[in-house]
C-alpha cells in the first residue's frame, strides 16, 4: 500500500485510526486555506462584499461536478450537522406527522429531529435493524416494517456513525418516492470515502461534510436540495439574502436564503477544489481499495482474535474505509484511555445497543504497521480491561 502520510500534518507519533471523527487535510489544502485567508484579511470588503459570491459559484462548480450536481442545488454550510437543522427546522411538522430513521444514527442529528418532533408533536420513530447484516434486501425490508400511512419522511445515515454501515439508500429513496415520502440522506461519512452521485442517490434532501473523507479543512459541508423542493427551505438565521439587492442577488431564492449568515470566515469552502485536485492527483480509487483492504485484514485479525463473528459480510460493500469490529464486554474508557497512553492510537470505541464495537478509519495515510500496533495493543489489553 502507498503511504501518503508525507502529505499530511499529522503528528508522527500518533497511529491516527479515527479519520472518521473529524478527518485531516493534506498540507498542500491547508496551504491553500491560509493563503484564501490571507487575502480575505488584506482587503475584507472588496473579499467579502464584492468577490466571495463569485468564489463560492465557482467552488460550487467544482463540487458539483464532483458529486454529480448542479451548482445552483449546492449552497456550503459549517458541518452536516447544520444541515440538518436546515431541514428538520423547515419541515413544518405537525401533530400525527411521523419520521422513520434507524437505530444506527448519530447523536446530534438524532436529538435535531426529536427537538423539532416534540415542538411540532409528530413522532420521531427508530425502526431496529440488527446486526450482522447479510442484504440489502434485508434492510430494506426491515425499514420499511416501520412505514406507516403518516410517515412523512425517511431519514438515514447514507454511512452511519457508530457501526460503518453503508445503507442502501438508493432502493430505499426510490421506495419512497413510489410512496410519496420525503427523503433525507445524512451523508456526512461518504463523500471522499464512497464514489457519491447526487443524481444516481436521487435523494430530496441530502446533507454531507468535505471536511471528513474528502480531506478538506475543518468547517466545509454541503447542503442538497433537489430543484423543486428548495421553495420548502428557510433559513436558520434571517440575513441579507432574505430581501437582496438586485446587485448581490445570486439567482436562487435558496442559495440567497443560506449563504451569506453574517460575517464569517468563509475560506474552508474555497478550498475543496484543492482537496479534490488533491485526491485526483493521487488516483484515489485506487487509494480507497488499499485502504478497504487494509481495513478488511484488520477487522478480519479482531475478529480471530477475540473469537467474535464479523457484523457484516468481510467481501461485501457495506462497509468501505471506515468499519467496526465488535469486542468483549470490556471497560470502554479505561480501555481507550490505555490505547492512548501506551501505544499512542487514536480511534474510537463505541457502546451500540448492547454491543461493544472498535470503529477503525483506514486513510491513505495509513499502513499495515499501523494495524500490527493496533491488533498487538487489543491482544494485551483486553484480558486486562474485560468487564
Amino acid at each position: 500500500m502507498h503511504n501518503l502520510k508525507k502529505f499530511f500534518l499529522l503528528d508522527p507519533t500518533v497511529i491516527f485510526l479515527n479519520h472518521g471523527s473529524f478527518g485531516a487535510a493534506p498540507k498542500c489544502v491547508v496551504e491553500d486555506y491560509q493563503s484564501w485567508q490571507l487575502r480575505l484579511e488584506r482587503q475584507p470588503v472588496l473579499f467579502l462584499g464584492r468577490e466571495l459570491d463569485g468564489l463560492l459559484k465557482d467552488s460550487r462548480r467544482v463540487l458539483g461536478a464532483y458529486l454529480n450536481a448542479d451548482v445552483d442545488d449546492l449552497v456550503y454550510i459549517p458541518n452536516a450537522t447544520h444541515g440538518v437543522n436546515i431541514i428538520a427546522h423547515s419541515m413544518q411538522l405537525k401533530p400525527g406527522d411521523e419520521i422513520l430513521t434507524t437505530d444506527h444514527e448519530y447523536g446530534a442529528c438524532d436529538y435535531t429531529w426529536d427537538f423539532v418532533c416534540r415542538r411540532g408533536g409528530a413522532k420521531y420513530n427508530h425502526q431496529r435493524i440488527p446486526l450482522p447484516v447479510y442484504s440489502e434486501k434485508e434492510i430494506v425490508d426491515q425499514l420499511w416494517s416501520g412505514v406507516t400511512s403518516r410517515t412523512k419522511i425517511i431519514y438515514l445515515s447514507h454511512i452511519t456513525s457508530p457501526t460503518a454501515l453503508r445503507l442502501p439508500v438508493e432502493k430505499i429513496c426510490r421506495r419512497a418516492k413510489e410512496a410519496g415520502i420525503l427523503t433525507v440522506i445524512d451523508a456526512a461519512h461518504s463523500p471522499g470515502q464512497i464514489p457519491v452521485d447526487l443524481r444516481l442517490l436521487n435523494a430530496d434532501f441530502v446533507f454531507g461534510n468535505c471536511h471528513k473523507w474528502m480531506l478538506n479543512v475543518k468547517g466545509s459541508a454541503f447542503l442538497y436540495v433537489r430543484r423543486e423542493l428548495q421553495h420548502l427551505i428557510e433559513p436558520l438565521i434571517v440575513s441579507w439574502g432574505y430581501n437582496p439587492t438586485s446587485e448581490a442577488t445570486t439567482r436562487s431564492r435558496y442559495i440567497d436564503l443560506l449563504q451569506w449568515t453574517g460575517t464569517k470566515d468563509p475560506t474552508a469552502a474555497l478550498t475543496i477544489p484543492t482537496a479534490i485536485q488533491f485526491m485526483q492527483e493521487h488516483d484515489w480509487d485506487k487509494v480507497r481499495r488499499e485502504c478497504h483492504k487494509l481495513l478488511r485484514e484488520g477487522i478480519e485479525r479482531i475478529c480471530d482474535m477475540t473469537n467474535m463473528n464479523p457484523l457484516y459480510p468481510l467481501d461485501s460493500d457495506f462497509y468501505s474505509q471506515m468499519g467496526v469490529a465488535p469486542l468483549p464486554q470490556s471497560n470502554l474508557a479505561v480501555l481507550k484511555n490505555r490505547l492512548y497512553d501506551e501505544y499512542k492510537i487514536e480511534i474510537p470505541l463505541i457502546q451500540w445497543q448492547d454491543n461493544q464495537l472498535i470503529r477503525i478509519s483506514v486513510q491513505g495515510y495509513n499502513s499495515r504497521e499501523d494495524i500490527d500496533v493496533l491488533v498487538t495493543a487489543l491482544q494485551a489489553l483486553l484480558p486486562q480491561v474485560a468487564a
